[in-house]
């Protein structure tokens, strides 16, 4: 499966604007991290493009995300992509997460969606915004509730880096794709 094909599949089966741009942020940090750690690229963005893509049909645990993994098999996803898609969600007990890859996809999901609420409130959306502001936000539970700050904290400590250096760093993969994810400058 090709990042082209992954696109298709994802489109396919998600109709909202907001979670494919969700999928698109977690694409970019993970394959920023795949750059950092000397890994795959294009194996480790299909993982972050690819990660919900089942969650509009079957957002209840487990369906998300074993639907989706039946189906990813089905159209010969790689294995490792597979399998770090299944250990993104903490409920799946027997899909411990243990390859670089998928301690990276962990650290980066949740991340990614509450940079993504940070930025939206934002004139400058994702230009100048630094961890210091996202940690801010965090201490705000009404804000992006539904976020798990505890998870947020897990993934960085799970993937071995600094969190402040973690949050700083998603920040600027997405940035470099502000446009589509929807995130750039207002323009003055």
């Amino acid at each position: 499966m090709n990042r082209d094909e992954a696109y298709a599949l994802m489109c396919e089966y998600t109709q909202s604007e907001s979670l494919r741009r969700h999928m698109l942020a977690v694409e970019a940090a993970v394959r920023a991290y795949a750059r950092r750690f000397g890994e795959d690229e294009e194996l480790w963005g299909l993982a972050g493009l690819l990660h919900d893509f089942d969650y509009e049909r079957w957002p209840s645990a487990p369906d998300h995300p074993l639907k989706g993994a039946e189906i990813l098999q089905q159209r010969g996803c790689p294995p490792e992509v597979v399998y770090a898609i299944k250990s993104h969600a903490d409920y799946i007990e027997d899909c411990p997460r243990r390859s670089p890859l998928d301690k990276t996809l962990y650290a980066c999901d949740e991340l990614a969606g509450f940079i993504s609420a940070v930025a939206a409130i934002r004139p400058e959306k994702l230009r100048g915004l630094k961890a210091k502001s996202v940690r801010k936000k965090m201490k705000q539970k009404a804000f992006a509730a539904a976020v798990n700050r505890q998870d947020l904290l897990r993934g960085a400590e799970e993937l071995g880096v600094d969190f402040d250096e973690h949050v700083q760093f998603v920040i600027d993969a997405m940035a470099q794709h502000a446009t589509e994810l929807g995130l750039q400058p207002q323009q003055d």
